[in-house]
């Protein structure tokens, strides 16, 4: 956990529960905005796009750079914080 971003460390700290999209490591003000308008507002929501696809993280980072307008390193980032979730709290 000692090279984990700040961000990560404190997504990682707890469960999910309420927390804005916006909190999901990786994820911009502009991504959080293109992302509640196609209706994943809550964090929960978008890990559940995840767990739709399998937890494949390469699927859901083609799915948030097309659909969502994440660029690579959003995409990067925000499907390891929800992957390193997963490992905590499943």
């Amino acid at each position: 956990m000692d090279n984990m971003s700040p961000r990560l460390k404190a997504f990682l700290s707890e469960p999910i529960g309420e927390k804005d999209v916006a909190w999901v490591d990786g994820i911009s003000c502009e991504l959080a905005i293109n992302l509640v308008t196609k209706g994943f507002n809550k964090a929960y929501v978008l890990l559940g796009q995840f767990l739709l696809m399998h937890k494949n993280e390469a699927e859901f980072q083609r799915w948030i750079i097309c659909c969502c307008g994440a660029t690579e390193c959003e995409a990067r980032q925000s499907s390891t914080c929800l992957k390193e979730w997963c490992a905590c709290f499943l």
